[in-house]
Protein backbone atom coordinates (compact mmCIF):
# COMPACT_ATOMS: atom_id res chain seq x y z
CA UNK A 1 0.00 0.00 0.00
CA UNK A 2 1.45 3.51 -1.20
CA UNK A 3 2.34 5.40 2.22
CA UNK A 4 1.82 9.12 2.04
CA UNK A 5 4.39 10.45 4.63
CA UNK A 6 8.12 9.57 2.83
CA UNK A 7 10.77 7.98 6.04
CA UNK A 8 13.83 7.95 3.31
CA UNK A 9 14.12 10.71 1.14
CA UNK A 10 16.81 10.27 -1.65
CA UNK A 11 18.90 12.47 -4.12
CA UNK A 12 20.65 11.11 -7.10
CA UNK A 13 23.67 12.45 -8.70
CA UNK A 14 27.17 11.13 -9.48
CA UNK A 15 29.95 10.91 -6.42
CA UNK A 16 33.68 13.27 -6.85
CA UNK A 17 33.98 17.67 -7.32
CA UNK A 18 34.03 16.73 -10.69
CA UNK A 19 29.93 16.44 -10.74
CA UNK A 20 29.23 18.78 -8.11
CA UNK A 21 26.89 21.17 -8.67
CA UNK A 22 26.01 20.06 -12.39
CA UNK A 23 22.28 19.39 -13.36
CA UNK A 24 22.69 16.04 -13.07
CA UNK A 25 23.40 16.12 -9.58
CA UNK A 26 20.66 18.49 -8.57
CA UNK A 27 19.30 16.09 -6.34
CA UNK A 28 22.37 15.80 -4.41
CA UNK A 29 21.76 19.79 -4.27
CA UNK A 30 18.34 19.27 -3.35
CA UNK A 31 19.83 16.97 -0.38
CA UNK A 32 21.75 19.55 0.64
CA UNK A 33 19.39 22.12 0.38
CA UNK A 34 17.13 20.00 2.92
CA UNK A 35 19.38 19.25 5.65
CA UNK A 36 20.44 23.28 6.30
CA UNK A 37 16.33 23.41 7.20
CA UNK A 38 16.19 20.23 9.46
CA UNK A 39 17.45 20.36 13.54
CA UNK A 40 21.60 20.14 13.70
CA UNK A 41 20.97 20.62 9.47
CA UNK A 42 20.77 16.78 8.99
CA UNK A 43 23.05 15.67 11.70
CA UNK A 44 26.43 14.19 11.23
CA UNK A 45 26.80 11.74 8.26
CA UNK A 46 27.34 8.81 7.97
CA UNK A 47 29.44 6.59 5.02
CA UNK A 48 27.02 3.42 4.73
CA UNK A 49 25.44 0.84 1.84
CA UNK A 50 27.97 2.88 -0.52
CA UNK A 51 26.32 6.19 0.79
CA UNK A 52 26.29 9.28 2.76
CA UNK A 53 23.19 9.08 5.01
CA UNK A 54 22.04 11.32 7.81
CA UNK A 55 19.43 10.48 10.25
CA UNK A 56 17.22 13.53 12.30
CA UNK A 57 14.14 13.29 14.07
CA UNK A 58 11.33 15.33 11.59
CA UNK A 59 7.65 15.47 13.11
CA UNK A 60 8.33 13.20 15.48
CA UNK A 61 9.55 10.71 13.70
CA UNK A 62 12.69 9.50 12.32
CA UNK A 63 13.57 10.85 8.47
CA UNK A 64 16.22 9.43 6.41
CA UNK A 65 18.68 11.65 3.71
CA UNK A 66 20.52 9.51 1.38
CA UNK A 67 22.98 10.48 -1.66
CA UNK A 68 24.20 7.32 -3.22
CA UNK A 69 27.70 7.03 -3.99
CA UNK A 70 27.12 4.44 -6.43
CA UNK A 71 27.19 6.78 -9.48
CA UNK A 72 23.41 7.34 -11.44
CA UNK A 73 23.02 4.07 -13.02
CA UNK A 74 23.50 1.95 -9.84
CA UNK A 75 21.92 4.14 -7.18
CA UNK A 76 19.25 1.54 -6.58
CA UNK A 77 21.33 -0.84 -5.58
CA UNK A 78 22.52 1.85 -2.48
CA UNK A 79 18.53 2.59 -1.53
CA UNK A 80 17.72 -1.28 -1.81
CA UNK A 81 20.61 -1.51 0.94
CA UNK A 82 19.07 1.03 3.34
CA UNK A 83 15.44 0.20 2.74
CA UNK A 84 16.33 -3.52 3.54
CA UNK A 85 18.23 -1.97 6.70
CA UNK A 86 15.86 0.20 7.96
CA UNK A 87 12.79 -1.83 7.34
CA UNK A 88 11.46 1.15 5.03
CA UNK A 89 8.53 0.43 2.17
CA UNK A 90 8.67 1.29 -1.59
CA UNK A 91 6.03 3.46 -0.66
CA UNK A 92 7.75 5.42 2.45
CA UNK A 93 11.05 6.90 -0.44
CA UNK A 94 10.74 9.84 -2.30
CA UNK A 95 13.25 10.13 -4.72
CA UNK A 96 14.78 13.41 -6.08
CA UNK A 97 16.07 13.81 -9.61
CA UNK A 98 16.92 15.92 -12.69
CA UNK A 99 14.40 15.64 -15.42
CA UNK A 100 15.50 17.22 -19.43
CA UNK A 101 11.44 17.44 -19.60
CA UNK A 102 10.85 20.20 -17.76
CA UNK A 103 12.07 23.64 -17.39
CA UNK A 104 14.76 25.20 -14.80
CA UNK A 105 11.77 26.47 -12.57
CA UNK A 106 9.58 23.59 -13.09
CA UNK A 107 9.07 20.53 -10.74
CA UNK A 108 6.69 17.60 -10.50
CA UNK A 109 6.29 15.46 -7.50
CA UNK A 110 3.94 11.57 -7.94
CA UNK A 111 3.58 8.84 -5.63
CA UNK A 112 4.93 6.10 -8.49
CA UNK A 113 5.71 6.04 -11.72
CA UNK A 114 8.28 4.91 -14.61
CA UNK A 115 11.40 5.89 -14.84
CA UNK A 116 10.67 8.18 -17.90
CA UNK A 117 14.08 6.97 -19.15
CA UNK A 118 16.45 8.48 -16.22
CA UNK A 119 18.95 5.94 -15.14
CA UNK A 120 18.97 6.39 -11.76
CA UNK A 121 15.60 5.81 -11.47
CA UNK A 122 15.39 2.80 -13.81
CA UNK A 123 18.26 1.10 -10.85
CA UNK A 124 15.81 1.90 -8.20
CA UNK A 125 12.58 0.54 -9.99
CA UNK A 126 15.13 -3.08 -10.55
CA UNK A 127 16.40 -3.19 -7.13
CA UNK A 128 13.39 -2.17 -5.06
CA UNK A 129 11.41 -4.48 -7.73
CA UNK A 130 8.64 -1.90 -7.62
CA UNK A 131 7.97 1.58 -8.82
CA UNK A 132 5.49 2.65 -5.98
CA UNK A 133 8.16 5.14 -4.55
CA UNK A 134 7.40 9.04 -4.64
CA UNK A 135 9.40 10.79 -6.93
CA UNK A 136 10.06 14.94 -7.15
CA UNK A 137 11.22 15.94 -10.81
CA UNK A 138 13.61 18.86 -11.05
CA UNK A 139 13.29 20.47 -14.35
CA UNK A 140 17.11 21.21 -16.05
CA UNK A 141 15.58 22.11 -19.50
CA UNK A 142 16.07 20.03 -23.29
CA UNK A 143 19.70 20.06 -24.23
CA UNK A 144 20.19 20.70 -28.14
CA UNK A 145 19.65 17.58 -30.52
CA UNK A 146 22.81 15.04 -29.85
CA UNK A 147 24.36 16.81 -26.72
CA UNK A 148 22.34 15.38 -23.57
CA UNK A 149 25.46 13.52 -22.00
CA UNK A 150 27.46 17.02 -22.08
CA UNK A 151 24.42 18.59 -20.97
CA UNK A 152 23.81 16.88 -17.85
CA UNK A 153 27.27 17.22 -16.76
CA UNK A 154 27.57 20.77 -17.27
CA UNK A 155 27.26 23.42 -14.62
CA UNK A 156 24.63 25.45 -14.42
CA UNK A 157 25.28 29.25 -16.22
CA UNK A 158 26.17 31.75 -13.92
CA UNK A 159 22.41 33.55 -15.25
CA UNK A 160 20.67 30.78 -14.10
CA UNK A 161 22.03 31.02 -10.16
CA UNK A 162 19.54 32.74 -8.42
CA UNK A 163 16.52 30.69 -10.36
CA UNK A 164 18.31 27.37 -9.03
CA UNK A 165 18.55 28.72 -5.45
CA UNK A 166 15.00 29.54 -5.94
CA UNK A 167 14.08 26.03 -7.25
CA UNK A 168 16.32 23.99 -4.20
CA UNK A 169 14.68 26.17 -2.07
CA UNK A 170 11.13 25.32 -3.23
CA UNK A 171 12.38 21.52 -3.88
CA UNK A 172 13.26 21.30 -0.21
CA UNK A 173 9.89 22.98 0.64
CA UNK A 174 8.12 20.53 -1.15
CA UNK A 175 9.90 17.48 0.26
CA UNK A 176 9.16 18.98 4.15
CA UNK A 177 5.73 19.23 3.61
CA UNK A 178 5.12 15.51 1.80
CA UNK A 179 7.09 14.37 5.06
CA UNK A 180 5.02 16.18 6.89
CA UNK A 181 1.79 16.00 5.74
CA UNK A 182 1.94 14.08 2.98
CA UNK A 183 3.01 13.77 -1.17
CA UNK A 184 -0.30 14.70 -2.15
CA UNK A 185 -0.88 17.60 -0.56
CA UNK A 186 2.54 18.81 -1.70
CA UNK A 187 1.47 17.95 -4.92
CA UNK A 188 -1.29 20.23 -4.94
CA UNK A 189 0.37 23.09 -3.68
CA UNK A 190 4.38 23.15 -5.74
CA UNK A 191 3.55 20.93 -8.83
CA UNK A 192 1.56 24.09 -10.65
CA UNK A 193 4.17 26.69 -10.20
CA UNK A 194 6.48 27.94 -12.62
CA UNK A 195 9.50 29.65 -10.96
CA UNK A 196 10.99 31.20 -13.73
CA UNK A 197 7.91 33.26 -14.60
CA UNK A 198 7.27 34.00 -10.94
CA UNK A 199 11.04 35.39 -10.87
CA UNK A 200 10.47 37.84 -13.77
CA UNK A 201 7.61 39.22 -13.18
CA UNK A 202 8.81 40.00 -9.23
CA UNK A 203 12.01 41.35 -11.17
CA UNK A 204 9.66 43.16 -13.37
CA UNK A 205 8.21 44.97 -10.22
CA UNK A 206 10.84 45.83 -8.54
CA UNK A 207 12.37 47.46 -12.19
CA UNK A 208 8.56 49.34 -12.05
CA UNK A 209 8.71 50.23 -8.10
CA UNK A 210 12.79 51.61 -9.02
CA UNK A 211 11.72 54.19 -11.69
CA UNK A 212 8.68 55.29 -9.80
CA UNK A 213 9.64 59.08 -8.09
Amino acid sequence: MQSSLPRLIVGLGNPGPEYEETRHNIGFTAVDSIRARLPGKGSESTHTANSLIWAVRFGGRLLWLQKPLTYMNLSGTAVAKVARAEEILPGEILVIYDDLDLPLGRLRMREQGSSGGHRGVESLIESLESSAFARLRLGIGRAEAGMTVDYVLERFDDSEAELLKTVVKTAADAVLLAARRGVKTAMNQFNGLDLAAAGEAEAQDNSTNDGQT
